[in-house]
């Protein structure tokens, strides 16, 4: 009996898009995976906007969001938005599980 591992998918590089709407991420499977700043702005899971959803103050939408920055602390990307916010660190695998992989 063979059994083979699947393999998760692992970040090899990203980026922002030229407009800063987009992040782009790329694996070592030569998969692109395009996520949409709103998307992932509205994905944050930081302490703040945590508390933000559970007191029924946290946006439905964040129109027109960009991604200003972009730090890479290896196990995930710590993301700017244009609102200010700084605080979300995002898991690689969790990049990834919101575009569906």
């Amino acid at each position: 009996m063979t059994m083979t591992a699947s393999m998760a998918p692992t970040v090899t590089d990203y980026e922002a898009s030229a407009d800063l709407a987009t992040l782009v991420v790329r694996t070592a499977q030569d998969d692109e995976v395009k996520l949409a700043a709103e998307q992932i702005r509205l994905a944050c899971k930081c302490a703040h906007c945590t508390r933000a959803r559970i007191d029924g103050r946290f946006p439905e939408r964040f129109p027109g969001i960009a991604i200003t920055g972009i730090g890479d602390l290896g196990y995930g990307l710590n993301i700017w938005f244009s609102d200010g916010h700084n605080r979300g660190i995002y898991p690689k695998i969790y990049l990834l599980s919101l575009a569906g992989h």
